[in-house]
């Protein structure tokens, strides 16, 4: 009853502009002769009168009643921000975008933390020390007889037989609480992500758009647990000869390792997504220098992105462990059994020398690029934030590569080792920053944009 009389009211107080509205429409019907830009004009005056109107014929409204259409009008908000070109990914208000945009950069932490666990867990040789798996987990063990359980359970694996042969109990507790924490961690990691995001689904915070891309991530989240178990196993397998030493697949930790890097990028891309929806950008001539360096930007990811998944090769061949001299291989440059595998791709992903040749080529590569990256834009009209990052990416590239020569130096220290792959996650952080800041503008944003950024 109070709607029909609140809708009759605004009708009230509004009929001259409803009357404009309908004499419109009907002369656009009958002689359909405007121009595009009087058409759009007019359209436009006629949505902000409709808008006044009826904002202040809901102010007319009596304290303490609610309209049960808000929802839908401000669905109708985001539909008409589409059409210029810009979407949200949270359109309840810039509290939800914060809430939405802390719990997926919290996210996105915590898989940074569990990927440089996992280089402890590996570099220490705590991976294999579970020799089962349970998707949901499992209490530890809590007394002796359960300690000595799971001890002889690892007594029967190749890799105490031939490595750990005569290790204590104690050393065992050692690199079975690092191996459970990792999985464990993993685990609440899924909890941390599973249950605000229910709560924002049920807010109605998240669009569908950003629902099925984290759903998607979630998944993959998920899969990660399979897929590292999968990585395990192959190391529980017997070795094909009596003079190797177990371990994993290093098609299988290149696997895991590179999941984990897509589900980082894919949170915290999201994540900057949500809290930054517009790149910064104050002139055209600051778009058009961001449009020249995501032309070397987004290349330059892809090369980052792979001597990242090229240190996995070097780890699950335990490379490192060998030519520890630079820049020289031993005595060589190039060591002369590249390529003694067959069939000759095998040497990429099984040859040591030539998994850790590729490596020092790839990381080589890197360097040079973001370098000329660096000088190519210093002569741009670009935004400071740009040019700031681009000088990060700079240093984060140098710091990492005198990371890797140092942890091969030294015979691959678990803290060097555990430093250099958490910086190449670092590097990829400050690559995916980038690309985030040179992104194109809305057409929406770059209609308002003058052609000079104002200077103070």
């Amino acid at each position: 009853m109070f709607q029909s009389r609140a809708v009759a009211s605004i009708l009230k107080r509004n009929k001259s502009v409803l009357n404009s509205l309908a004499s419109n429409l009907k002369g656009t019907s009958s002689s359909r002769v405007f121009t595009s830009s009087s058409s759009s004009s007019a359209s436009a005056w006629t949505a902000n009168a409709v808008a006044r109107s009826c904002f202040h014929g809901f102010r007319s409204l009596p304290k303490g009643h609610h309209v049960p259409s808000f929802r839908n009008m401000s669905t109708l908000a985001s539909v008409a921000t589409e059409k210029e070109g810009f979407k949200l990914l949270v359109t309840a208000g810039p509290r939800a975008q914060k809430m939405v945009g802390i719990w997926l950069f919290g996210s996105a932490a915590w898989v940074f933390s569990m990927v440089v666990l996992g280089g402890v867990t590996r570099l220490t040789r705590s991976g294999l020390s579970m020799t089962d798996w349970k998707f949901t987990g499992r209490l530890p063990p809590l007394s002796d007889e359960e300690w000595q359980r799971e001890f002889e359970k690892y007594k029967q694996s190749p890799e105490y037989k031939r490595v750990n042969k005569g290790m204590s109990i104690e050393d065992f507790k050692f690199i079975y609480w690092m191996e459970y924490a990792h999985r464990m961690w993993g685990r609440a990691l899924g909890v941390m992500f599973a249950l605000p995001f229910s709560y924002f689904l049920r807010k109605g915070y998240i669009t569908l758009r950003l629902g099925l891309r984290l759903s998607a991530l979630f998944a993959l989240g998920a899969g990660q647990g399979l897929i590292g178990w999968w990585m395990v196993k192959s190391g529980l397998e017997e070795p094909p000869s009596e003079y190797v030493e177990p371990r994993v697949s290093p098609y299988r930790l290149a696997a895991h390792l590179t999941s984990a890097f897509v589900i980082y990028s894919g949170l915290f891309w999201t994540a900057l997504s949500v809290v930054m929806p517009e790149p910064p950008a104050e002139s055209l001539a600051w778009v058009q220098g961001a449009a020249k360096v995501k032309r070397l930007a987004i290349p330059l990811s892809l090369i980052v992105g792979i001597t990242a998944v090229s240190g996995a090769f070097v780890a699950g061949n335990d490379a490192g462990h060998a030519y520890n001299t630079f820049p020289k291989m031993g005595d060589v440059w190039i060591p002369d059994d590249v390529f003694k595998l067959k069939p000759l791709i095998r040497n990429f992903f099984e040859n040591t020398s030539t998994v850790q040749l590729d490596h020092r080529i790839l990381a080589t590569t890197t360097l040079i690029s973001i370098s000329a990256l660096w000088w190519s834009s210093r002569k741009l009209d670009i935004h400071p934030a740009i040019r700031s990052l681009v000088g990060s990416t700079l240093g984060m590239a140098a710091l990492q590569v005198t990371l890797g020569v140092s942890t091969l130096l030294s015979y691959v220290p678990v803290s060097l080792g555990t430093a250099h792959q958490a910086g190449a996650l670092t590097l990829l952080t400050l690559m995916l920053l980038l690309n985030h800041t040179v992104r194109r503008p809305s057409m929406s944003l770059l209609k308002t944009l003058p052609q000079v950024a104002k200077t103070s």
